[in-house]
């Protein structure tokens, strides 16, 4: 998943972690240099989706212009970490 817009300085990272750890979900979500935000998620697919939803959301000050989502092979990830 990538999200665009105003997304870094907003304490993102840290909501999605906190949301990813309630969700059961195992993965990880970093800055990138271009200015977007990027994670991958593993786990039940509702609670996956609960997450994707809220990236789309954002934190209160982060505004997403664009979030793109795609579907990869499990890696076997064990909890969630940001990056």
């Amino acid at each position: 998943m990538l999200a665009t817009g105003r997304v870094q300085g907003v304490f993102f990272r840290d909501t999605v972690q906190r949301a990813a750890e309630r969700e059961g979900v195992a993965g990880w979500v970093r800055n990138t240099r271009e200015g977007t935000l990027e994670a991958v998620f593993e786990g039940d697919g509702p609670a996956v989706e609960r997450l994707v939803e809220l990236c789309g959301q954002g934190p209160p000050g982060a505004r997403v212009e664009r979030l793109d989502v795609s579907e990869e092979l499990e890696e076997g990830l064990e909890g969630f970490r940001v990056r």
